[in-house]
């Protein structure tokens, strides 16, 4: 590495001498004046092809030149056809060729001249004429053979970078401007194809900018990747080892002119800029054939004063031919031969699309087809990415060598025949075939399919969810010729997305679920050579149960499923016994009972089963199950309040439990009781709770299996606190033990006095605070006939009938079944007595004090 940075270094200091002349001629590197054209072909062994179709040449090659020039030409042009073989061994001067192009019979049959062996370059200088033309020439290139023989490269290497670029140009004209998809699209094919990276500044731009920034002819930034600069430049504006590694890529570099990537431009102007006597001064021209015709494009405008402009133009390298790398752009992809328009994604040889050195390819199929030819012809699509089927006439051999004065065409050819690709009775497979140049090469074998998939259904895993975008997995027996799916959701037909699968014969697509409930749908599969579509049945499902866990402890006739939407859950099987989902449901916990015949389950500790949980839709989803440790257990042996025999106001029912008491608890416990249990008290509803543990006082041990608690429902839940409440026990690190009902708490009004008419048929009035606890009152205990208490109650006297016996009954609004005794000593009703107005004597009493 150190040594290429040190050569880089030296390239630069070197280049660095010649920065005046580039910069002053940075314009002139544009090729964008036409020159003279020159009509070229070939042949070898007895074969001929024109010039756009040879790659390269060979010894022994005849290669037939005639200067394509207008009648009206005023100038007289010599042109001189001299062969090279390096840079340090002059050419002998049987190697240099005159041709005067002035010469009627050059007009009109042109030149024929012989490769000769050991050549390793080719050049052909258009010169006007002046005294001792030819000898001149001869005396440049012989004096000097290297830049010539850098010329002759590098013109190879400009011709064929500006030939991608302009294919790029040109294919790109093809989208409709304002389409900013497409753009991208065929921009990333093309890209691909070419080798080349577009200037990523356009795809910034508006829409209606980016094609124009695309398709700019002849802009330095249009394609930004290290081409059109001079040595100098690249040199100059990164590192010397980026300059390396292009070179590297060139033919000048000796990776041959038909690497997969062609290297840099460089500044011909600057090679032969110091090249000059006092009669010529050399310019380049590119060539950019087209069948037999080079049309060539110079850089600066030709010189008819002395020093006189010499047009250097580069023929193909001398040398072995260098088959195309091509390759498939997915070795995974398969072709479908019934689409309008097939294309075969490859990659990876460039000249296969900007130039037409690959001709006349074909796909060869691996067994021959039920009707029609078994090899397919091809042609080169940049636009689209690849290898296109191409409709053309029967092919025939390589045409044989005309006569000089005749013209040849571009006629298809017929490739040599090799092994088949594939053995019959296989998949259908195609291997590209072809020529380069005169040579027959064979390309990747690819996969393909000729007949409509079968057998398409549905094989996704996971349910289709209503409500939101989900995604499915379509297989058949080949997807490759599948046009569209349709899909008809809330009364509108869609086309779905799909992309391929990484299983064979597999597309992954989106469902557009978000407006459809669950049910049954149907989606409908367009194939390319399909008569009709193949209908696909397929369901959509509510937002599944998502099952987290089962708790299940030995001795439970009960499990707690765990989870989302357990709403849906139907019922749960484990091994024979069936669970049924009980009252006991919270947003994420379900509890699930055996039912009362069924035998309680004999499980073991860290016995691990499976269990089925079936929803309401008919899905079944498997959740494993590890049997867990007996959760504790408590029961009620006893429970009591505070007596006070003189309250006016008693409960008649035992299991109701005043709310301003103090509860004193007797719970008995199958397993020793730990100290860290605690005893969690709680409404029904699961609204208020409150934990007891031996800290605090409240809890009590007796005996190991015996604990004794003590509860005051008001200090811990407030006075809003009534209903059923029931306890249950805990302990660090296990699940709860069972719910146990303790009681129904109810508050008690107060009474203060009842006093009663002497009247019985007229009511008594009852004294007394929170009166509107009272729902309602009779004489008897079946309250046969009660007085309501209204709802609004504010008094504190509440108009209530005469007892029966000194007793009343009341039923409480906290538990309506709650009957509670009131008595209290009847008192009269009290009479209002008017007082007598006051004496004179103390009126006069009262006037003195005052």
């Amino acid at each position: 590495m150190a040594k290429l940075h040190h050569l880089a270094r030296s390239l630069a200091s070197l280049v660095l001498l010649g920065i005046g002349t580039s910069a002053a001629r940075a314009d002139g590197n544009r090729f964008d004046l036409a020159g003279p054209k020159v009509e070229v072909r070939v042949t070898r062994n007895e074969k001929m092809l024109p010039i756009a179709f040879v790659p390269n040449l060979q010894a022994g090659d005849k290669v037939w030149l005639h200067p394509d020039l207008p009648e009206t030409q005023s100038v007289k042009y010599l042109m001189v056809v001299a062969f090279l073989r390096g840079t340090t061994n002059p050419p002998p001067d049987d190697w240099f060729i005159r041709i005067e192009t002035w010469n009627r019979k050059v007009r009109e049959e042109g030149v024929e001249v012989v490769v000769p062996a050991e050549a390793q370059q080719a050049l052909v200088f258009l010169a006007p004429v002046t005294g001792g033309d030819f000898t001149t020439l001869r005396s440049a290139v012989r004096g000097r053979p290297g830049v010539f023989v850098r010329a002759s490269q590098d013109l190879n290497e400009a011709g064929f970078e500006q030939a991608r670029i302009e294919k790029y140009l040109a294919s790109i004209r093809q989208v409709p401007p304002g389409d900013a998809k497409e753009l991208l699209d065929h921009s990333n094919l093309l890209a691909r194809t070419l080798a080349l990276r577009p200037n990523p500044e356009c795809f910034k731009r508006d829409v209606d900018q980016q094609y124009n920034c695309l398709t700019q002819s002849g802009s330095q930034m249009l394609l930004d990747d290290g081409h059109g600069q001079t040595i100098a430049a690249a040199l100059t504006t990164g590192p010397g080892s980026d300059f390396i590694t292009a070179a590297s890529y060139t033919g000048a570099a000796g990776a041959g002119v038909y690497s997969a990537y062609v290297g840099a431009i460089v500044d011909l102007g600057r090679i032969l800029n110091g090249l000059h006597t006092a009669q010529y001064q050399y310019i380049p021209a590119i060539a950019f054939p087209q069948d037999e015709s080079l049309n060539l494009r110079l850089n600066t405008p030709p010189s008819f004063n002395n020093p006189k402009s010499v047009i250097v133009i580069g023929l193909p390298s001398i040398q072995k031919a260098a088959v195309p790398p091509l390759r498939t752009t997915d070795a995974k992809h398969i072709t479908c031969l019934l689409q309008p328009n097939v294309a075969i994604p490859v990659e990876g040889a460039p000249l296969v699309f900007s130039t037409d050195y690959a001709h006349d390819l074909v796909l060869h199929l691996s067994s021959p087809p039920k009707s029609g030819p078994q090899d397919l012809p091809l042609r080169p699509d940049a636009y689209q990415g690849g290898l296109v089927l191409a409709k053309e006439s029967p092919r025939h051999a390589l045409p044989e060598a005309l006569p000089v004065a005749g013209k040849v065409s571009s006629s298809a050819v017929e490739p040599a025949p090799t092994k088949p690709a594939q053995a019959p009775g296989g998949p259908l497979v195609g291997t590209v075939r072809g020529f380069w140049g005169f040579d027959t090469f064979e390309g990747p074998t690819v996969p393909l399919q000729d007949v409509p998939g079968a057998g398409w259904k549905a094989t996704s895993g996971e349910p289709l969810i209503a409500g939101r975008e989900d995604h499915l997995t379509l297989t058949s027996s080949g997807s490759a010729c599948l046009q569209t799916i349709g899909f008809n959701a809330a009364g509108t037909e869609k086309k779905l997305t799909w992309k391929p699968g990484d299983e064979a014969n597999a597309i992954n697509v989106t469902l557009p679920l978000s407006s459809t409930g669950p049910g049954s749908l149907q989606l409908d599969v367009h194939q390319y050579g399909a008569p009709s579509p193949v209908p696909v049945d397929i369901r959509t499902y509510s937002e599944p149960a998502k099952l987290e866990g089962i708790s299940l402890h030995v001795g439970d006739r009960m499990a707690t499923l765990s989870g989302q939407h357990l709403d849906q859950v139907k019922q749960m099987k484990i091994n024979d016994l069936q669970f049924a989902p009980s009252a006991g449901y919270t947003s994420d916990t379900l509890a699930l009972t055996l039912p009362d015949a069924a035998s309680a389950p004999n499980f073991k500790v860290g016995e691990k089963l499976a269990a089925h949980v079936a929803l309401a839709d008919g899905r079944v989803l498997d959740v494993p199950v590890t049997v867990a440790a007996p959760r504790p257990s408590i029961t009620i042996k006893s429970k009591s309040t505070p007596k006070d025999k003189d309250a006016p106001i008693k409960l008649v029912n035992n299991d109701d439990l005043r709310v301003d008491q103090p509860i004193t608890l007797v719970l008995k416990s199958p397993t020793p009781i730990p100290r860290t249990e605690t005893i969690e008290v709680g409404t029904q509803d699961a609204s208020l709770s409150a934990k007891l543990d031996f800290a605090s006082g409240a809890l009590v041990l007796q005996d190991q299996h015996t604990l004794r608690v003590t509860f005051d429902p008001l200090k811990a839940f407030g006075p809003s606190i009534f209903g059923p409440v029931r306890l249950r026990a805990v302990q660090p690190g296990m699940d709860p033990g069972d719910w146990v009902p303790l009681a129904t708490l109810v508050r008690l009004p107060t009474a203060d006095a009842l006093n009663c008419p002497s009247d019985a048929a007229k009511p008594c009035t009852l004294t007394g605070s929170s009166l509107f606890l009272i729902d309602s009152i009779a004489p008897d205990e079946a309250l046969t006939s009660p007085m309501t208490v209204p709802e609004d109650l504010s008094d504190t006297t509440l108009a209530v009938p005469h007892p029966a016996g000194g007793m009343l009954y009341l039923r409480l609004r906290d538990d309506k079944n709650a009957i509670a005794s009131l008595t209290l000593p009847v008192q009269p009703e009290p009479t209002s007595v008017r007082p007598s107005p006051p004496s004179r004597a103390a009126k006069a009493s009262t006037t003195a004090s005052n």
